[in-house]
């Protein structure tokens, strides 16, 4: 992703979340995705289920990775919004407009932070329907 739209997503935690949203259909899709690419026992011998599920860990292995690193990126830009604001506030600390804008920027952070844990739960359960159907055909690398 390109860090200039990278930068206005974080601004907005509404446009944050939908490519988010957008981004996590590979994980959403997986059962999906794994009936219909990995044979059942009559059609084995016509499709190479050993290079589908390689290249479908390969891909959700780039999905969650991107993911993350957005989401961090994200959350380490907040973070730098509020210790400014943190830093101006202590300035001057009669200006309500820099409060509320500070209080905004906080939960906006704490949000962002909680999408962390959506990742982890989103990424074990597509790491267990993957391990499911494809511990047979493939073993990934132990670096997982």
């Amino acid at each position: 992703m390109a860090a200039p739209s990278e930068v206005r997503t974080c601004e907005d935690f509404a446009e944050f979340q939908e490519l988010l949203r957008v981004m996590r259909t590979i994980d959403d899709r997986i059962v999906h995705e794994l009936n219909t690419t990995l044979p059942t026992a009559s059609f084995a011998g016509k499709v190479d289920a050993n290079q589908t599920c390689k290249e479908l860990y390969q891909s959700l292995r780039e999905a969650h990775a991107s993911r993350e690193k957005i989401i961090k990126s994200c959350i380490a830009q907040t973070s730098n919004v509020v210790k400014t604001l943190r830093e101006e506030r202590e300035k001057a600390q009669d200006d309500i407009a820099l409060l509320k804008q500070l209080r905004q920027e906080q939960t906006k952070l704490k949000l962002m932070q909680s999408e962390l844990n959506v990742e982890e739960v989103v990424n074990d359960r597509s790491w267990k329907v993957f391990n499911e159907r494809c511990r047979i055909h493939y073993k990934p690398p132990k670096s997982q």
